[in-house]
């Protein structure tokens, strides 16, 4: 700059250096314009050299500008003049953008906006259909159950027609898959928001729940009141065959029964058969020993009621538990097994229905036995006088009620241990 406009005193290298420092400047100038051995140092020449020194460079630009105004001027129009057409070109695609957007807006998003309309009054048909079809279902087991239940009652739709103890599994099938329907009311399942619905309260109220009680009551009144032996009956067992396998097919649809409403409510029925088989045995003996003419009579019905609790244990044995389409609780998935008969066996911690009652019998006998022995007297004496013909006949008892009804063959070494345990608590309190 210095060279293209003449000789210059001003060091504009110094100056325009990109390190260029405004107090290392001043300094060089105070030790350029003083000597430094001087105590007063003369600020006036260093201060008036920067002063003209701005002044020479404002006189440059003054100078500058003057020259170079009609291109600065012609650049700065020419600059506006591009800036308006770049404005005009923008604003021209800002009109188009804004013409397609409301295009757009009219054929898209109001389009869209009807569509979505649409698409949720649909999902609301859908789910209303849905709901409906569950009803329908509902309905339709409700009006399954009650044929079925008629059928049970006896009737149904011919009077005449006796009862089906069959029907009692298939109505058992049915309000298992109307309680699973029932159960599933989470997001998305088949039974969301029937249990909102009054007809399908008034369904659950009047039909399914009276129908299940009066399922389950009905299948523990026949295992309550099963009975195979003939021994304490005067007929024959050619005579009682066809009622014999009637009892086991109407028994074997209430064990079916209760398995499916619930396996702990079978349990719990097969427990309480086995509680009053025992009580009344427990009973009989114990007033029979009091009165041993009695005795002989009241061991064979003793006898009776454990060959009916052989007859149920291969009944239960023999027994597959139902199949069904799904499990309820991991609690029945978990009881389910090859046959009916296991988890009875687990639950009475037993390995035998008849091993069970006659150890239980014993175990509730010997303190019966001990307090007559206390008591002394002519009961005790009788007991003790004919201690053989009581031992063998506790011990016949025995043999003869651990066999199946109608089997004449015995297998008497299978349950000498029960016949040892049975007489060792009928005269083992008593002496010698």
């Amino acid at each position: 700059m210095a060279e293209s406009e003449g000789p210059s005193y001003i060091d504009y290298e110094a100056l325009l250096d990109p390190e260029f420092s405004p107090t290392a400047f001043a300094n060089s100038l105070v030790i350029a314009t003083n000597n430094p051995s001087d105590t007063p140092i003369d600020l006036s020449t260093p201060l008036s050299r920067v002063l003209f020194d701005i002044q020479e460079i404002d006189t440059h630009i003054h100078e500058l500008t003057t020259k170079s105004a009609i291109p600065l001027l012609t650049h700065t129009k020419d600059q506006a003049d591009a800036g308006q057409r770049i404005v005009t070109e923008v604003e021209a695609q800002v009109a188009s953008l804004t013409d397609g957007y409301q295009r757009l807006e009219k054929e898209v998003i109001q389009r869209y906006d009807e569509a979505n309309q649409i698409r949720i009054a649909v999902e609301r048909l859908w789910e209303t259909v849905r709901i409906g079809r569950a009803v329908a279902r509902c309905l339709t087991m409700g009006r399954q159950l009650e044929t079925q239940m008629a059928e049970v009652a006896g009737g149904g739709l011919n009077p005449a027609k006796k009862e089906d103890h069959r029907a009692m599994v298939r109505a058992s099938h049915t309000l298992l898959t109307a309680r699973h329907l029932l159960s599933a009311s989470g997001p998305n399942e088949e039974g969301e928001h029937l249990s909102q619905i009054n007809l399908i309260i008034y369904l659950q109220n009047s039909v399914l729940t009276p129908s299940e009680t009066l399922l389950r009551n009905r299948a523990q009144q026949i295992i309550r009141e099963f009975s195979m032996s003939s021994l304490a009956s005067s007929s024959t067992a050619l005579a009682t065959y066809p009622q014999s396998e009637e009892t086991k097919s109407r028994t074997t649809s209430a064990l079916l029964t209760l398995q499916l409403l619930n396996p702990r409510l079978l349990i719990a029925a097969l427990q309480t058969y086995l509680r009053a088989s025992l009580t009344s045995s427990l009973t009989s003996v114990g007033r029979a020993l009091n009165s041993l003419p009695t005795l002989d009579r009241t061991l064979l019905e003793v006898s009776a009621r454990c060959q009916n609790i052989v007859a149920l244990e291969r009944l239960l044995d023999s027994t597959k538990p139902p199949r069904t389409s799904q499990s309820e609780s991991n609690v029945q998935a978990d009881e389910e097994s090859g046959n009916l008969l296991e988890p009875l066996l687990a639950a009475l911690d037993t390995s035998s229905l008849p091993s069970f009652f006659w150890r239980s019998l014993a175990e509730g006998l010997a303190p019966r036995v001990a307090d007559l022995k206390a008591k002394g007297g002519a009961v005790a004496r009788a007991l003790k006088s004919q201690r053989e013909r009581v031992k063998d006949s506790v011990r016949e008892c025995v043999l003869r009620g651990s066999q199946s009804p109608g089997v004449t063959t015995r297998n008497a070494g299978a349950w000498e241990r029960e016949a040892a345990v049975m007489v060792g608590s009928v005269l083992g309190p008593v002496g010698r």
